[in-house]
């Protein structure tokens, strides 16, 4: 039973990293009112870049410069949104639909439909003392990404809570025009946080390709960007809400692994495409299960106009 618990476990907090950095970067530029349904447009760039670059550079450096790839998609997202104030949501789904077709030409006219060439993935680290420990062992032998998404939503709440930037971030997203009263800049403030989520959401993708994967695939990322939206509406905006709910998304993608590896009989029973669907099922009931009971920032959506203040 240990075992199994210990697999589990290992095998979360190998998927949770992409889903924590991509929920916190979606947090984080809706805490400032900018819908961010792009990410998962966002994760795929990110995903898409850092396994080319890695071919060159080391590994590493190639996870930045997927970072760099969501925030530049994420630029995107600030022009249409906060500079021309388009619809927000239909930005989100045009930049998805980008992402998609774009990886997919690159990806074929560069090295074909069957993915990029194997790379050199992010180094594991085994801590000392915690491998022969029951279920504690499991916290070793993870890549840096791992341990970092276990610590930065603690950061980001520190960051939102008790920081007079976080406090801006917040009241951006709220009280727009009462924050301009103040003689603060709505459109830098959101700005900010734009960026700083698309920052966020390549790391996401970066880490699928670079730390999970070996490789970038045509499916990458599978839908996690939208799974990441629904942690952080289901975590109601904040970062230790929507840490919890990534990591209950990705026990339910260690389960679909660990009830196919170990239980191969259940396949006789259930059909192998509901186990492949349970974290989108666990997805749909968790969001289900929230209803109307979110706390959406009360401005999230709504462009900022100056001479309406």
């Amino acid at each position: 039973m240990l075992e199994v618990l210990h697999s589990l476990l290992f095998s979360t907090l190998d998927a949770a990293p992409a889903l924590v950095f991509a929920a916190l970067g979606a947090m984080l530029s809706e805490r400032a009112g900018v819908v961010s349904v792009g990410v998962e447009g966002m994760m795929r760039m990110g995903a898409f870049c850092a396994a080319v670059a890695a071919l060159a550079i080391p590994t590493p450096l190639a996870v930045l410069v997927g970072m760099a790839a969501g925030a530049g998609l994420a630029a995107v997202h600030g022009f249409l949104s906060i500079r021309w104030r388009s619809d927000q949501v239909v930005s989100g789904m045009a930049l998805n639909l980008v992402a998609m077709a774009g990886g997919t030409f690159l990806l074929e006219s560069l090295f074909g439909p069957n993915g990029t060439p194997a790379i050199t993935q992010l180094s594991r680290w085994d801590l000392p003392g915690l491998a022969g420990v029951p279920l504690l062992g499991a916290l070793s032998g993870h890549a840096a990404p791992t341990y970092l998404a276990l610590t930065l939503p603690f950061l980001f709440h520190l960051l939102l809570s008790r920081t007079p930037l976080g406090l801006r971030l917040r009241a951006v997203g709220d009280k727009p025009h009462a924050v301009a009263t103040l003689g603060l800049s709505v459109s830098g403030l959101r700005w900010a946080a734009v960026l700083g989520g698309g920052l966020m959401a390549g790391l996401g993708g970066a880490v699928l390709s670079t730390a999970v994967l070996d490789r970038f695939e045509q499916h990458t990322p599978a839908g996690l960007g939208f799974m990441a939206l629904a942690a952080m509406v289901f975590g109601r905006w904040t970062p230790l809400g929507a840490f919890a709910a990534a990591l209950f998304f990705a026990f339910g993608n260690a389960l679909r692994i660990g009830l196919a590896s170990s239980a191969p009989w259940l396949l006789e029973l259930v059909p192998q495409g509901f186990l492949l669907a349970l974290p989108y099922l666990l997805t749909l009931l968790v969001l289900a299960l929230q209803g109307q009971r979110g706390h959406a920032p009360a401005a999230l959506g709504t462009p900022y106009e100056q001479e309406s203040r």
